[in-house]
């Protein structure tokens, strides 16, 4: 079984936040500073990549492995009886749909931002065959966060789909990618789960975009208020 890698701040209920992409946490420090405000802030790394382990060879990833390792990450920060609530971005997004998909008794409340499992729309297979084309044209360095989330991440990520209905759970999309492939995949995901649908600031990477107003909205989501637990 493979250490466990992840950053806690802040105090108040526990937040995971599951990043996108490789899962290397890369820029999203703001954002966790503003959240620390208000949660224990837990910032799980499935890859290590942000705690020595760029450049480490890695093996093609899977969704259970991801969101098993989530439970662990919980086990280890929660007490007995507590609950979480999560956060993910993208690829951390799909990570989040399969945990509370398997272990809904940890989770108080989900929110799965621009998850790309886009073979659920009606023409998705066609779509996520020209999402992987897209982004494979991007030819990153190797050794990188996202040539490891191309050659290691894309691919099985974007063939999964959650369960028809899954409680607890609010699918997000970014103001800025309506018209856009992911934002139609929100809606849809939405639609699948019988999730709350919301919008959010920024687009796809309104994590960065818009740290500040992007913490109010996960505030303002989780809790009712922004900023009062």
């Amino acid at each position: 079984m493979t250490d466990l890698h992840y950053d806690v701040t802040g105090s108040g209920p526990v937040l995971l936040i599951i990043p996108g992409g490789a899962g290397h946490p890369m820029g999203l420090g703001p954002l966790t500073e503003h959240l620390a405000e208000h949660f224990t802030v837990v910032t799980y790394d499935p890859l290590g990549l942000a705690h020595g382990h760029l450049g480490d060879p890695v093996a093609d990833q899977t969704v259970r492995d991801w969101s098993e390792g989530a439970h662990r990450v919980l086990a280890e920060v929660l007490t007995d009886g507590e609950r979480a609530y999560v956060f993910g971005t993208s690829a951390g997004a799909i990570t989040a749909l399969d945990l509370l998909a398997r272990h809904p008794d940890r989770l108080r409340h989900v929110i799965a931002h621009e998850p790309p499992c886009v073979t659920l729309l009606p023409d998705g297979e066609r779509l996520r065959t020209e999402l992987v084309e897209q982004l494979d044209a991007a030819r990153p360095a190797p050794g990188t966060p996202m040539a490891v989330f191309l050659a290691h991440v894309l691919r099985p990520f974007t063939a999964y789909r959650p369960p028809a209905a899954l409680p607890r759970l609010t699918i997000a999309a970014g103001i800025d990618s309506k018209g856009l492939l992911l934002h139609r995949t929100a809606e849809f995901a939405a639609e699948h789960t019988g999730a709350a649908f919301t919008e959010f600031p920024g687009g796809h990477l309104g994590v960065l975009e818009d740290p500040a107003g992007f913490a109010d909205r996960v505030g303002e989501t989780l809790l009712g208020t922004a900023g009062t637990p």
